[in-house]
């Protein structure tokens, strides 16, 4: 549980250091490569490449793709058209993803989750029915696409760690995830990155730096490691404890002047559809 707090804290402050500093600013495909290589840089020396199963290594690479490389590509786009306390609010449907990859995973079906979909887009549509357009629906999707990859990401690793255990320490096997990670986001710098968007202000690489070492090699080995030893409603929780602290700290320190009875509302839709996801999961009967 330490683990998952201490990374919330600092998921809570990337979003606003992101929207306000990176956004519009510097290139996203070049921000998330930043990240991820200088996360890289920390624990690929670490890594060890002998007696390690092939499965495993197959297995952290496409993880890491995902939980990383997709994700990230995908939130840093968002941001363009979307503000940061929309971000934090639709990254809230997280945990609906992981209902849905759960269950496929285990060959259910919950209709449930498909109901909470619906609620869901409802509630973003009340944080801007006024602005809908185009660029706030693809921003939205971009983000649920975020929040799916997210969500494999954990779940998969998980699975992956039960299913290939080892003696040794988590850390030794874990620079895999930010090859797996490499390979989507250099490519994708290279494919649509912009060179004219460069950071060019020393606050800006101070924060990509910051993102890169604490946000993204810390934070998700810590946040994947953490969720190996907790049970998945309490994973569930810790998915979206990162919604209100962000919220919070964005809005005191950068948006006082954001419409907060909208995003109260709209909010409010969205955590019901969360909570309309987990109405099919089934629970085990307490023991007699």
């Amino acid at each position: 549980m330490g683990y998952l707090l201490f990374v919330t804290l600092i998921q809570a402050f990337s979003f606003s250091l992101i929207g306000e500093y990176l956004a519009g600013h510097v290139d996203s495909y070049f921000a998330v490569l930043v990240r991820v290589v200088l996360a890289g840089l920390v624990f690929i020396p670490l890594t060890r490449w002998r007696s390690v199963e092939p499965a495993f290594m197959r297995g952290m690479l496409l993880i890491g793709a995902l939980q990383f490389g997709v994700t990230y590509v995908c939130l840093y786009l968002s941001f363009r058209v979307l503000t940061v306390p929309e971000v934090l609010l639709f990254t809230i449907l997280t945990p609906l993803h992981v209902t849905l990859i759960e269950d496929a995973l285990n060959r259910r079906f919950n209709p449930w989750a498909l109901v909470a979909a619906l609620v869901a887009v409802a509630g973003a549509a009340v944080i801007r029915y006024d602005r809908i357009n185009p660029d706030f629906f693809m921003g939205f999707l971009l983000l649920q696409l975020a929040n799916f990859t997210y969500a494999a990401g954990q779940v998969l690793y998980k699975h992956l760690v039960a299913r290939h255990p080892s003696d040794l320490p988590h850390y030794r096997r874990f620079g895999y995830f930010y090859l797996g990670a490499l390979a989507v986001a250099l490519p994708a710098f290279l494919l649509f990155g912009k060179q004219n968007f460069l950071p060019e202000a020393p606050l800006q690489w101070g924060v990509l730096v910051f993102l890169g070492l604490v946000s993204t090699a810390l934070g998700l080995y810590w946040w994947n490691k953490g969720a190996c030893l907790v049970n998945g409603g309490t994973l569930a929780v810790m998915n979206n404890l990162h919604v209100p602290v962000g919220l919070l700290i964005n809005l005191l320190i950068w948006n006082q002047h954001e419409e907060l009875g909208r995003l109260f509302l709209g909010g409010s839709v969205i955590l019901m559809a969360v909570w309309i996801s987990r109405l099919g999961i089934r629970r085990p009967l307490a023991a007699h």
